[in-house]
């Protein structure tokens, strides 16, 4: 039988390892650091696992040490592109740069727009139109929308529309609807990154988002220079967990699984280690099962950003990064000689900075397989670092970056 080499990369939402040198540019403090400032102000993190492959090397912890033979191959990725959010962080890691950033909307959105919106969807009026925290704008507006109907529709310092509305006065279809009509108006100098539904339920009072229900609409990536296309043109399968699908639109993307938390998401990347999934149910258009060709596995981690940056929950990040760590444990000891693991992050939100945005940061770079020797690598220039040593292992061509 064919032995079948597998590449896994997981992605820690928002886990930035400092500041960049740019990082002013982006209005962010130069002492931005994500896990450095985490391990800082909580009295205990316990991630033997990530210490083990060598996350202590990167940068210097007080709960995590540099041990003297690391597993993985260690170090920390300087982004290329012009940015900081989910859609620039994992398409440069799928060798996609982008020279000019996603517009931003620090003012709210600019009325044409809004009328447009207003107009196409029929929603009469809508609510907000601001830079807001999702769950500060559901406390703020969220009572007006149950007695309105009219979306909330906010942004942030990233390049995102985000429409919420309840669950009970909008009906789940009726929100995704309305966020395929803004990214069809999004477009020339307004194409924005992504467009996000954010239903949410609850009482006044007592709002909560609901996260498995939430839907990103992204701008579609290109298919010339797409290490994921390659993949896929090479015979290859190519697997996204969780919010992969939609950063990408599904280019490049073989199977899709979705999951419900951080928990599911690494549950099921499990499941593939072990072979236990029938891929065959989650097959995306005229893609087909075959057994024993390349996988790319691209896994994304949402609440460490969702759950705790954005919300400035030092404790609650600590302990969401525990729990990864817990899991992955049993994720490496399953893995073959003929698998590789490449563990990231795709921008910071450092949970001590002021506000509630995103913060320009390296990001970690652990690359481990039971057939390697670890080691430490220092500063790598480019996110696409991820992406091309996951080509090299199955041995796929590395087409030429683009967008």
């Amino acid at each position: 039988m064919l032995k079948q080499r597998r590449a896994f990369i997981l992605v820690i939402d928002a886990l930035g390892v400092g500041a960049m040198p740019d990082a002013p540019d982006y209005n962010d403090s130069l002492t931005a650091n994500t896990l450095a400032n985490i391990d800082a102000n909580v009295p205990s993190l316990h991630l033997p696992t990530l210490e083990a492959l060598g996350l202590g090397h990167i940068l210097p912890l007080t709960h995590v040490k540099a041990v003297e033979k690391p597993l993985a191959s260690v170090g920390k990725l300087a982004e290329r592109s012009k940015g900081k959010d989910t859609t620039t962080g994992h398409w440069e890691m799928a060798g996609i740069v982008l020279e000019t950033p996603f517009p931003t909307y620090p003012d709210g959105f600019r009325d044409e727009l809004v009328q447009a919106f207003i107009q196409q969807t029929g929603c009469v009026d809508i609510l907000g139109n601001k830079p807001a925290s999702g769950t500060k704008i559901l406390e703020e507006m969220g009572e007006q929308h149950l007695q309105t109907g009219f979306p909330i529709v906010y942004t942030s310092a990233d390049s995102v529309w985000q429409i919420a509305c309840h669950v009970d006065k909008v009906p789940l279809e009726t929100l995704y609807q309305w966020c395929e009509i803004a990214r069809e108006i999004l477009t020339g100098d307004d194409e924005l990154s992504r467009v996000i539904a954010r239903p949410f339920e609850g009482e006044v009072g007592a709002f909560r988002r609901i996260g498995s229900a939430r839907h990103d609409y992204a701008v579609e990536p290109s298919r010339a220079g797409n290490y994921l296309c390659a993949v896929e043109n090479a015979g290859g399968q190519v697997i996204g967990i969780g919010k992969i699908h939609d950063i990408f639109c599904g280019v490049g993307i073989t199977h899709s699984l979705k999951s419900r938390d951080n928990a599911h998401g690494q549950a099921l990347m499990q499941d593939l280690v072990e072979g236990k999934t029938d891929l065959s149910a989650y097959t995306l258009g005229t893609a087909t099962f075959e057994e024993n060709v390349p996988q790319l596995i691209f896994n994304n981690l949402v609440e460490t950003d969702m759950n705790y940056g954005h919300r400035r929950d030092v404790l609650g990040y600590a302990q969401a990064l525990e729990a990864i760590d817990v899991q992955l444990k049993p994720f490496i000891e399953a893995m073959t000689a003929d698998d590789l693991l490449v563990i990231t992050g795709d921008h910071g939100c450092d949970p001590t900075a002021p506000g509630s945005d995103h913060t320009r940061e390296y990001v970690p770079y652990l690359a481990y397989s039971p057939s390697l020797v670890g080691g430490v690598l220092g500063t790598l220039d480019g996110f696409h670092h991820v992406g091309k040593v996951c080509l090299d292992w199955l041995g796929v061509g590395v087409p030429h970056a683009t967008r």
